[in-house]
């Protein structure tokens, strides 16, 4: 019976390949199951990485007292919410409209045509077996109440669906009004949005940054640069191997649940590379390069693409990888330098996480002693000596970093849901095109377009996008909307980055298929094409998660797209699309950051800068990067190149290279020099 399982792709699904719960993976065969014993469903949704989803498999689906009330009396489906964004999205609002909240593990108990009638999330052991009997009864003895309850919540639940309602357009006027909301819930002790858990803002903090440089607006700036120092300096920052964790579960950003996501360091890492950009800020640069490399070094897989995420726990234990006491910093240092670094990362007795251990936090600013300028007013062997201790201290806190992080290589390690999920990867390329670009990593570079090559060759299956891939082998579940914005936006970032034409015509593809298929009609998008699995309900849900929701994603790749082609088309798709997300963006922008951060960019233009070179490391396409709007398409190479519709009668001037300075396709004089290109960008 476990063998169902035995050859999913998803490595959460594998993790309960050997449960004595009955499962079946979502398909319609589990409901002809359900049909055919007339038993209610049991759909139990989680992802690989997430701690209570392990603690209830531990407790529960291990246990075969409970295994055989679930087999008796229900058909257990077990689901990937990263693999079936679809299903997670349909019984999350469910869930959410009956108890108020959601989170996973999320336990759904439906109807054998998959409406939910009774929705909740982790349950202890002995109050899961009393559910069980519980439901089981209900299901005997009042199945009437049952069908109509679950109906009732598919209506309900179906009619909260934001398709056609009411529309506001992109102004200035609604971009500030969603500013001044995410300044009075900003966190001004220790930045962020709300209280714990806090979860990092970063489609928030990519707003912000665009509408600073739109505007020149200081207080947005501030509570970025607040934010993300905070967060660098905090536990939920990896103080020796790079990396965020997925959110601390207080408001200081001191402990964290240790899973780390790719989605929220591939979207860091564009608020670290965006901040640095504007402010040279020399911690943002740090925390951009460390990141960058925790994605290619923890994450890249054997047979190409990123992983989805690092564990939570290791052997079972939250936070057993990266944890210390003052005696492990003695142990891997000696006396002197485990003092110091007790000092450093606030270890101590006490502790702040569990059995008296600590998450490492960075008590000092040690990046402005890596590039402190000279102290004025110092005499010169003052100063020389002032600079020698701060660059003394810098070279131990590297070496103290480094042995550290050799120690804890010797502990249990957490484990790898190493499936690739199209999206997740998109939102990395992006990320990494931006970091190439801005920070002149080659690695980066590399990375970007061997990613883009997996998505393009692996994951595009007869013009259509595939969600998840594993080992090389591509899945069976289709894409949804945000796998078709991610991708598109991550291929006209390559085609920037490379100049080949390839990228671009591929995300054409891409989104006449999101166009055709994904469409409400009136504007906006569902989350899933008219020719996808029948659901109970069509999701559409404008509201960002931990990710982009499928309208911000999509509405970013059609923008970028068409600034890069001329083709209004798409311009006039995405404008409407965001019309509908409007009154969110206005009134709730905690739960609209990306969509406002593709709004920005329509507001400025986008512009579109063409450099007409003949060389690949012209000082035109460094100014461009640095200086360009919010939202700004860049390509460089020869004069009418091939499959670079930009490009197209750009010619040299007088023999040199010329940058051509466009907004909505109305052009400038070329510059032909970068102090001339700069001048053009930020007057």
């Amino acid at each position: 019976m476990a063998n169902r399982l035995a050859t999913a792709t998803s490595p959460y699904l594998l993790q309960h390949a050997g449960n004595p719960v009955d499962w079946w993976p979502w398909s319609d065969e589990a409901f002809e199951e359900a049909r055919r014993r007339d038993v209610p469903v049991l759909i139990s949704v989680g992802y690989a990485a997430c701690h209570w989803c392990h603690v209830m498999a531990h407790e529960s689906f291990e246990d075969e007292s409970i295994a055989r009330q679930v087999n008796a009396a229900f058909v257990a489906i077990k689901v990937d919410r990263e693999e079936r964004p679809d299903v997670d999205a349909v019984y999350m609002t469910a869930t959410q409209a009956m108890t108020g909240q959601g989170g996973w593990p999320m336990t759904v108990f439906a109807t054998p045509e998959g409406e939910p009638f009774f929705c909740g999330t982790y349950y202890p052991k002995a109050n899961f077996a009393r559910l069980l009997d519980s439901v089981a009864t209900v299901w005997r003895d009042q199945r009437d109440d049952i069908v109509e309850q679950g109906a009732a919540v598919v209506e309900a639940v179906g009619g909260a669906q934001l398709v056609g309602g009411p529309t506001t357009p992109i102004s200035a006027s609604l971009l500030d009004a969603a500013a001044l909301h995410l300044a009075k819930d900003h966190d001004q002790t220790y930045g962020g949005f709300g209280g714990a858990p806090k979860f990092p803002p970063h489609m928030n903090l990519l707003f912000l940054l665009r509408r600073h440089q739109r505007t020149g607006a200081a207080e947005g700036l501030e509570i970025v640069r607040h934010t993300a120092e905070r967060m660098a300096r905090g536990g939920i920052y990896d103080q020796l191997a790079g990396g965020f964790a997925r959110y601390a579960v207080d408001t200081t950003w001191t402990v964290p649940h240790f899973e780390k996501m790719l989605y929220d360091n591939a979207l860091l890492l564009r608020v670290y590379t965006q901040l640095w950009r504007l402010t040279g800020d020399p911690l943002a640069r740090r925390i951009a390069d460390e990141t960058a490399e925790f994605l290619l070094r923890d994450l890249a897989t054997p047979t190409g693409g990123l992983a989805s995420a690092l564990d939570a726990d290791t052997e079972g234990a939250e936070g057993l990888t990266y944890a210390w006491t003052p005696a492990q910093l003695t142990a891997a240092l000696g006396e002197e330098d485990g003092a110091w670094a007790a000092d450093l990362f606030r270890v101590t007795a006490e502790g702040t996480f569990e059995h008296g251990s600590s998450v490492l936090i960075l008590a000092r600013d040690l990046d402005d002693l890596s590039e402190a300028p000279a102290r004025p007013g110092l005499k010169a062997d003052a100063g020389r000596e002032a600079d020698s201790v701060a660059a003394q201290t810098v070279a131990r806190w590297r070496n103290v970093r480094g042995r550290l992080l050799a120690a804890r290589a010797e502990r249990p390690q957490p484990a790898r849901d190493d499936k690739v999920v199209a999206s997740w990867n998109g939102l990395a390329i992006t990320a990494l095109v931006e970091h190439a670009a801005l920070l002149d990593s080659p690695a980066s570079r590399a990375a970007a377009v061997g990613i883009a090559e997996v998505l393009a060759d692996r994951h595009i299956v007869d013009g259509r996008l595939r969600r998840v891939s594993r080992d090389g082998t591509v899945g069976d579940p289709v894409g949804v909307l945000e796998d078709y914005g991610a991708v598109a936006e991550a291929f006209c970032a390559v085609h920037q980055l490379t100049g080949d034409g390839r990228w671009l015509t591929a995300a054409g593809q891409i989104l006449d298929v999101a166009l055709a298929h994904f469409g409400t009609g009136q504007g906006g998008f569902y989350d899933t094409a008219d020719d996808a699995e029948r659901l109970v309900t069509r999701p559409a849900d404008p509201t960002d998660n931990a990710t982009p929701s499928g309208l911000a994603a999509i509405c970013a790749g059609l923008v970028a797209y068409a600034a890069l082609t001329g083709d209004t088309r798409y311009r006039e798709a995405a404008d409407a699309a965001l019309e509908t997300v409007g009154p969110l963006i206005g009134s709730h922008p905690r739960f609209a950051g990306y969509s406002a951060t593709v709004a920005e960019a329509v507001l400025a233009g986008p512009y579109e800068i063409a450099i007409a070179t003949d060389n690949p490391n012209d000082p035109l396409l460094a100014t461009a990067y640095r200086h360009a709007p919010p939202g700004t398409v860049i390509v460089a190479g020869p004069p009418d190149k091939p499959g670079v519709p930009l490009l197209a009668q750009r010619p040299l001037i007088d023999g040199r290279s010329s940058a051509y300075v466009c907004r909505g396709f109305v052009c400038d004089r070329p510059a032909t020099t970068p102090a001339e290109l700069e001048a053009r960008l930020t007057s």
